[in-house]
């Protein structure tokens, strides 16, 4: 039993050698489509981080601008107004207020899918092309 896991160098070798794999001819071919992969892979990846940045800028945009207007808001309540005009007031700033938070939040949601229907796109091309491709080479090696 310890023979069968004691190999040598050269019974490695001669098993190594005896291994076959597929003939690819076009093996310039082969590598100029990983190197495709590769370059939409990574222009995928930059199209995701750049709609995550214009996210973030976005989203400090909106910070700014909210604390901005709540702070109008709370110098606006400190008037001589009536309890119910002051009652009044408030309604409406709240409810503008979630008007806008939720305008907002749709935007922002917007912006994410467009940035991922982008970066998925540059995949999926890639991804046809590259079957198209793998089809050619197989029919080179059928044909050749």
């Amino acid at each position: 039993m310890s023979d069968r896991f004691s190999m040598k160098p050269d019974d490695v070798m001669k098993m190594l050698a005896e291994f076959r794999l597929p003939h690819f001819a076009d093996l310039e071919g082969l590598a100029q489509a990983q190197r495709r992969n590769l370059e939409a892979l990574s222009a995928a990846n930059r199209v995701a981080l750049e709609g995550a940045q214009a996210v973030a800028r976005r989203h400090m945009e909106i910070v700014q601008s909210s604390m901005t207007e709540m702070t109008e808001a709370m110098r606006a309540m400190t008037g001589t107004e009536s309890p119910q005009d002051r009652a009044t007031r408030q309604a409406e700033l709240l409810k503008s207020g979630y008007e806008r938070a939720v305008s907002n939040m749709k935007e922002i949601a917007d912006l994410i899918q467009k940035s991922n229907a982008e970066a998925l796109a540059l995949l999926n091309r890639r991804f046809a092309e590259a079957m198209d491709e793998v089809k050619q080479m197989a029919a080179k090696q059928g044909g050749g």
